[in-house]
């Protein structure tokens, strides 16, 4: 049965998506039906379709009380909309339904297991929101909330554990037949750790162990856990909360990372082996993967970052996208991420240009536009005398544009957004340190209406940002401080 909450947005959703027309909104990059959205959830194949579903708060283009949106796809590019999937109204999750996952189980149906959230006020008077995981099960559309909610508390957390950072909840079906979920955690120190939970049905849970501990080492709290294994390792994937810096390799506030190391399934032992950001770019959080039917280990992160979201000045019917669905493999101890293949069915109008020598400014016949999937591969005319920048700048006009910048002699990769139209003081640049043969790089761009998305190497690094310039803003243009040649091949994506 639809409770009331849940028919209101469903109702409001239905009726205030008509004012959204379709080239104002990305156009393979998922975003809200209508309204807010962060976290994707519930990132699942089920019934023969890509499910994703989101933190959604429908009634304003701002955060709000956390409902579940719900899209399926075919090809992880074109998504159609599903009425609401849950709404906060059981006084177990009155004032949010958070983020978590889903698992198809035996009988067929789906299953989501979600964060509930309460606030209460404190014995000090504050008022905190205190967390405990919950699911709900349904036939891919509808969902019904279990009636023994919450099935993990406060009261089966280990010694020291927060009951007010308790969230996330990540569930997989191991190859034992057992249901496993991992949990972000704030223990006594302030930092975070991951529990893990077990449960034989999916609705009866206990907890495990604690799988992996922060020790304030990447930030403090540590939000949207993902473990599973790739390529004969095991990887889990944190957003930790209010990080520092650490050289090029993370950034202030908060930030995605990647540990890598191997998994005892039998001891339930995680040993940590290398770790990494996951996107170095602007505007990426909080991702969540699954494993597609051919095998694939597919990732999905939320194309925004806490700290430049939508300032209080802007009114939108729309907040908040996904970043392009992403394979991911494991080379050389390191996470390597390439746009999904499917994209390459969306390729026309191929415009390819080799052996392109030049120095200074340089625009080329055919290669422009806002939807597109550019390849470039750049090296030095005199290996002696290798060139002092190479820039690529796009989303351009008179007034506006993005640029990626390369510093050989510092081996340094910029993105820089400060004269895409932004009119707020929020963060505009990121640099990354990438590997390069004495100037010789590979990127491949790929532009939505409100993105982009730089991958290094083929997939080695990868740098992504949000951008809100005026769409006739479609020119692209390369610099160079010194000889470059350069191959570019550009598709038009429709």
């Amino acid at each position: 049965m639809v409770s009331q909450a849940l028919h209101k947005a469903r109702e409001y959703e239905e009726i205030y998506e008509k004012n959204i027309g379709e080239q104002e909104r990305p156009d393979f990059h998922l975003s809200p039906r209508v309204g807010w959205m962060n976290d994707p959830n519930g990132f699942s194949f089920h019934d023969g379709k890509y499910h994703l579903f989101y933190q959604y708060y429908p009634y304003d283009s701002h955060w709000g009380p956390m409902h579940w949106g719900h899209a399926v796809s075919g090809d992880l590019l074109h998504w159609e909309y599903l009425p609401a999937a849950m709404a906060p109204d059981e006084a177990y999750d009155k004032d949010g339904c958070f983020s978590g996952s889903a698992v198809t189980l035996p009988d067929g149906r789906q299953l989501l297991m979600y964060t509930g959230v309460v606030r209460e006020t404190q014995e000090d008077g504050r008022v905190s929101e205190v967390q405990r995981q919950c699911v709900a099960v349904g036939d891919g559309v509808n969902y019904e909330k279990y009636a023994g909610n919450p099935v993990l508390t406060e009261a089966d957390l280990p010694k020291g554990s927060s009951r007010i950072d308790f969230r996330d909840p990540k569930i997989w079906r191991g190859n034992d037949g057992v249901y496993y979920a991992v949990a972000g955690n704030r223990p006594a120190d302030g930092s975070g750790q991951i529990l893990l939970f077990e449960s034989a049905d999916g609705f009866h849970w206990k907890f495990d162990k604690v799988l992996c501990t922060n020790r304030c080492r990447y930030g403090r709290m540590w939000e949207c856990p993902d473990f599973f294994a790739l390529d004969g390792k095991q990887l889990l994937l944190v957003s930790p909360q209010d990080m520092l810096p650490q050289g090029f390799e993370y950034h202030n506030g908060n930030g995605t990372v990647c540990i890598i190391g191997s998994y005892d399934e039998a001891e339930k032992d995680f040993v940590e082996e290398h770790n990494q950001a996951i996107d170095y770019g602007i505007d990426f959080y909080a991702p969540q993967t699954l494993l597609a039917p051919d095998g694939r280990r597919i990732m999905i992160g939320w194309l925004q970052n806490w700290d430049t979201c939508n300032p209080s000045t802007v009114q939108t019917p729309w907040f908040g996208q996904m970043s392009l669905p992403r394979e991911l493999s494991v080379k050389n101890g390191r996470l390597y991420q390439k746009p999904v293949r499917e994209l390459e069915g969306m390729r026309r109008n191929e415009v390819r240009y080799r052996d392109v020598t030049f120095t200074d400014t340089l625009q080329l016949s055919g290669i422009e536009g806002r939807r597109i999937d550019m390849e470039l591969e750049i090296r030095p005319v005199d290996e002696g005398n290798v060139y002092q920048k190479f820039a690529l700048r796009f989303a351009q006009n008179a007034n506006y544009h993005t640029a990626v910048s390369f510093r050989p002699q510092e081996s340094v990769l910029k993105i820089d957004r400060k004269f895409s139209g932004s009119r707020r003081a929020v963060i505009h640049q990121r640099r990354s340190l990438v590997r390069h043969q004495n100037g010789r790089l590979r990127l491949r761009l790929i532009l939505d209406r409100f993105s982009a998305e730089l991958f290094v190497n083929d997939g080695e690094q990868v740098l992504s940002a949000a951008i809100h310039t005026e769409q006739d803003a479609a020119g692209i243009s390369f610099f160079t401080n010194g000889l470059v040649n350069m191959d570019v091949v550009k598709y038009d994506l429709a």
